[in-house]
Order: structure tokens, then C-alpha cells, then sequence
């Protein structure tokens, strides 16, 4: 009988499986550009890493598209690599976007409800947040997110959610995140040109923040720095709202930058010893050891120990770190950070960097790893803060949609015909032509006799 209803189903085109939500993350960097197919498992609540690609960008410069051809080269090797892996061909992703021309800050919008029973609605909120998009903005910026962050009913604060609440003002105080129009325009435009689609460009921070964050964290108060190549992205929390974000162009290039001009030596020595060797701060060196740099056009061998290479990265993880504490002292969220620091990205792989960080900040500090949700598939693979960016804009194109559709997307309603007019419905009616009534009857009864047929043949055949 189970074999029966299966080729039955098969013959009608009933009960097809349902297929998995995939998203493809795309995180163009200063010094490397990382791709991840991953998909939901909506029983279970896990998140299926079905395949990764990453290669060295070279058409970026501190977050900004430099070289359009280069850029779209190494679009193009990470989604090969992400394509061979899962075995998906990837269509639309979901792109980050940083870089120090980012900026935000915080306005209001104001809307009246009009309707009878004074019930706020999904609309009501759209539109006072479309309200909140009309303002004075250089005509260089574009306007990358509208971030609500708590709402006010007719002078009652603090309200999170006002769906469904009575009410004749309601206004709410939203975070801006601005860009650079062409910025913008150039990452779309590499991206097209790589033969995919823009599903939805994100801040790095946010979408890190998805990746590395816990609810707990985010209500008590936290501070999340990603260290990228060529910036350093930063997000404030607070009861579960985004507070605060920052970006500004000190990052893990100006380190290899240091080794390279004070050692004399490449960029690849430079970044090669920097991660095998590498310690931004001193007492963290617990055995310092020697190791050999190999000479340049025939040149020796040169002979640098771990603590001379600290005192070359040390000062400028200090500064870093001292311009994030001055972002977060502007702020004024210093002193309301419970769960203190979290650091991610590829830098936060110097050793002695939480150290370093926690004697600057005087706050706890920790590493941030992507967590928050069940990865299995090639989850060993990319649990490094390395791609934390990577996951955040997956797991954005998992989760958001919905939110999104809701919030940003105007929902189209069905017209309803207003019951104190049934004249002009009935008129309305009589108009259509009978010929066009008699073709759709036609076709009903044939699309019937199709379904039949396929029936009759199907037991025929048994």
C-alpha cells in the first residue's frame, strides 16, 4: 500500500519533499574573500555547512573595492570552490560590507495611527520606519540599514514590539548605517559581473555578530570588535538591541605592514611569521625561541627571536585597541557592559591578543567563535574566528527573511470589494465577456480530465 501511495504521488505530483532553506555568505575582505553554502535544518535546528571557499583578495583596499577585474577573480575562485564542495550552483548571496567610510548614528521617526480601532499594525510599523529613511543625507550616502530600537506609544517608552497594541502616536528611535553610494554600487557591480545576485548586503559587524554572540550576552551588555585585515568593525549591545556601531581603518594589514618595513622582508615572509610566530603581548611568550628568516636576493638568513617580533606587533595591537576604547568611551556605553569584550576575526589569532585586550579595556575578554546554533557537515572546518563574518551573512539569509518581508517588503493585499457598493461588483461581474468565462470553463475541465487520465493510466498499468 506505502509503495502504491508512493507512485501515486509521483503520477499526481502530490506530497513533494520539501527542500532544504540554502544560503550562500559571501565576505569580500581587505586580505581574503570567503564563501559558505549552508543550509537549515529546521527539525533539529542545526545548520548544515555543505561547503566553503576562501582565496586571497586582491582588489580590496580597507573594505573598499579597488580593482573591479581582481575582485571578481577571486569572487569567482571561492564560489568555484563553494560550488564543488556542496555540489549547489550558487545563485544569489548575501554580501558583507565594511570599510572606514561606514558611518551611523540615531534619529526618531514619527507616524499617527489612523485607523478606527487604533490598533497598531505590520504597516503601521513599515511606515514609520519608511518615515525614519526621510532624512537630510549628503547626495554621496546611501542608507544601508533603518535598525529599530525600541518604540513609543503615545509617550510610553521602551516598548520592543508594538504589533497589535492600541495607540494614536507612535514613534521610535532607530540606528542609522549609512554608506558611501559608490562603495555600494561597486560591490553590486562585482558581484553582478561574477554572474550571481545581491539577495542582501549586510554591516560585518552585525552579521558577525549573528555568528558569535549569545542572546545572554547581548542583553547584559557586550562589545563585539572584529579585527578584519584592513578594518576593524565594532557592535554594541544592550537588551538584546544593537547600540552602536563603528568602523575605522586599523587592522591586521598595518601589523604585517610593521614586520614587513622593520624586518625588511615581503609581505608573504610578513604575514607567514606573524601567524607561526606571532605574540602582541610579551608576558604571554612563555618559552621565547629563535627562528630563521630567509634572506632576500641571496641574502642571509636572519635571526629574530619571538620577543623581538613582539615588540614589533605589540604597539600597534595597543593602538588598535585603544581607538576600539575610544569608539566605545563615544558611545557612552562603557560602563554598561556586563558580558564585557568579544573579539573576532582573523587578527584575534596573534597570540596574547585577549590579554593584550583585557589590560587596555580592564573589562572581560574572549575570543568569539561561531556558536549559537548546532553546525554539522564541514563545521570543523570553518569554527574559527576567521569566518565568523562568513557565517553571520549565512545564518542572516537563514533567518531574516522573515523579519525582513515583514518589516522592509510591503505586502500585497488582495482588493476587497467595499459591501456598501454590491451594485458596482454585480456590474463589474456582468461586464466580462461570456466567450473569456466559457475559455476558463474549458480549461478547468481539461486540466480535471488531465489529472484523470493520469490516474486511469497508473492502474491500467498495475
Amino acid at each position: 500500500m506505502a509503495g502504491f501511495m508512493s507512485n501515486f504521488n509521483k503520477v499526481t505530483g502530490m506530497n513533494e519533499i520539501e527542500q532544504p532553506e540554502i544560503t550562500v555568505g559571501l565576505d569580500i575582505g581587505t586580505t581574503k574573500v570567503c564563501a559558505l553554502v549552508a543550509a537549515r535544518d529546521k527539525q533539529s535546528n542545526t545548520l548544515k555547512i555543505l561547503g566553503f571557499g576562501i582565496a586571497e583578495s586582491e582588489g580590496m583596499n580597507r573594505g573598499v573595492v579597488i580593482n573591479i577585474d581582481r575582485t571578481v577573480r577571486s569572487i569567482n575562485t571561492v564560489i568555484a570552490q563553494a560550488e564543488q564542495q556542496s555540489g549547489i550552483k550558487v545563485k544569489e548571496v548575501v554580501v558583507g560590507i565594511a570599510g572606514d567610510h561606514i558611518s551611523s548614528f540615531q534619529t526618531r521617526g514619527i507616524v499617527g495611527i489612523s485607523n478606527p480601532t487604533r490598533e497598531i499594525s505590520k504597516s503601521d510599523v513599515e511606515r514609520l520606519l519608511e518615515d525614519s529613511r526621510n532624512i537630510a543625507l549628503p547626495s554621496e550616502r546611501s542608507i544601508i540599514h533603518v535598525i529599530p530600537q525600541d518604540f513609543i506609544i503615545d509617550g510610553q517608552d521602551g516598548i520592543s514590539d508594538p504589533v497589535g497594541m492600541s495607540g494614536v502616536r507612535m514613534e521610535a528611535n532607530v540606528h542609522i548605517v549609512t554608506g558611501l553610494s559608490t562603495a555600494i554600487q561597486n560591490i553590486h557591480r562585482c558581484i553582478e559581473r561574477a554572474g550571481l545576485v545581491v539577495k542582501d548586503i549586510v554591516l560585518e559587524p552585525i552579521a558577525s555578530s549573528h555568528a558569535v554572540l549569545t542572546e545572554e550576552e547581548k542583553e547584559v551588555g557586550v562589545a563585539l570588535i572584529d579585527i578584519g585585515g584592513g578594518t576593524t568593525d565594532i557592535a554594541i549591545f544592550e537588551e538584546n538591541i544593537i547600540r552602536y556601531t563603528s568602523v575605522f581603518a586599523i587592522a591586521g594589514r598595518q601589523v604585517t605592514d610593521d614586520i614587513r618595513k622593520v624586518l625588511g622582508i615581503i609581505v608573504n615572509q610578513a604575514e607567514r611569521i606573524k601567524r607561526e610566530y606571532g605574540h602582541c603581548y610579551e608576558p604571554s611568550i612563555h618559552k621565547d625561541e629563535v627562528f630563521m628568516i630567509p634572506g632576500i636576493a641571496g641574502r642571509s638568513p636572519m635571526e629574530v627571536t619571538k620577543a623581538q617580533l613582539c615588540r614589533i606587533i605589540q604597539p600597534r595591537m595597543e593602538e588598535l585597541f585603544e581607538f576600539a576604547l575610544a569608539e566605545i568611551r563615544k558611545s557612552g556605553f562603557e560602563n554598561r557592559l556586563g558580558a564585557g569584550i568579544v573579539l573576532t576575526g582573523g587578527t584575534t589569532l596573534i597570540r596574547g591578543v585577549d590579554e593584550l585586550a583585557a589590560k587596555i579595556f580592564n573589562m572581560p575578554v574572549k575570543i568569539g567563535y561561531p556558536t549559537g546554533i548546532s553546525y554539522v557537515g564541514l563545521a570543523p572546518e570553518v569554527e574559527s574566528p576567521v569566518y565568523s563574518t562568513s557565517v553571520g551573512l549565512a545564518l542572516w539569509g537563514l533567518q531574516f527573511d522573515k523579519f525582513d518581508s515583514e518589516i522592509i517588503v510591503k505586502e500585497d493585499k488582495p482588493k476587497e470589494v467595499p459591501q456598501t457598493e454590491p451594485a458596482k461588483a454585480e456590474a463589474k461581474v456582468a461586464e466580462e465577456p461570456k466567450a473569456k468565462k466559457e475559455e476558463a470553463k474549458k480549461d478547468d475541465n481539461q486540466k480535471k480530465s488531465g489529472m484523470m487520465d493520469k490516474v486511469k493510466s497508473f492502474l491500467r498499468d498495475l
